[in-house]
């Protein structure tokens, strides 16, 4: 059995028993909190824990590394969204320790990608379109300051609205301990 195939059989059965009613919500973040932070699978369960947070409490964002790669891009539209629109009023960025993203370099990435029979020389297509690959893939030396860039872009974007406190914080995926690194006044 696949695992789509598992999910889906699953499902079926979690929706005939109505086991969604006990997550039913409405799209609006009750603590008016939007995080990004890290698809790391050991903060899926441990970090809505380590802050309190139950279904329904927070708009959380996910990318690899918490990191905001360009001012305009997905991510930083899902924040601003989240603030205009959902009724988010504040931003926490919170990277943790031990990241994959940490010293990670494209030649990895493109090495496996060739492996697997991807055609490198396509690759090349997207420096016509603007895109520089080696930085696009690269990850970061320091997790600490890989959120404080984060915090800095969010806190320098145009469309962010006046007096909107965002900070930086950094969890042990071991432990659940936040780290502030960047709190707003």
């Amino acid at each position: 059995m696949s695992v789509l195939d598992s999910i889906l059989e699953f499902n079926e059965n979690f929706v005939e028993k109505k086991d969604y009613e006990q997550y039913q919500t409405s799209k609006f973040p009750d603590k008016k909190l939007v995080i990004l932070t890290c698809m790391d699978t050991r903060l899926l369960e441990m970090l809505p824990r380590a802050l309190n947070l139950s279904n329904g409490d927070a708009k959380i964002i996910k990318n690899a590394g918490a990191m905001i790669s360009h001012p305009f891009g997905s991510i930083m539209r899902s924040i601003i969204v989240a603030l205009y629109e959902l009724q988010a009023e504040e931003v926490a960025v919170i990277g943790h320790y031990g990241c994959g993203m940490t010293g990670l370099e494209s030649n990895s990435i493109l090495d496996k990608a060739e492996d697997r029979g991807i055609d490198l020389a396509k690759i090349e297509a997207a420096s016509y379109a603007g895109v520089d690959v080696d930085k696009w893939l690269h990850g970061f030396n320091d997790v600490e300051d890989s959120v404080k860039n984060s915090v800095d872009i969010i806190r320098r974007h145009p469309l962010l609205p006046a007096n909107t406190p965002v900070h930086g914080l950094a969890i042990s995926p071991d432990t659940g301990k936040l780290t502030v690194l960047d709190r707003a006044e």
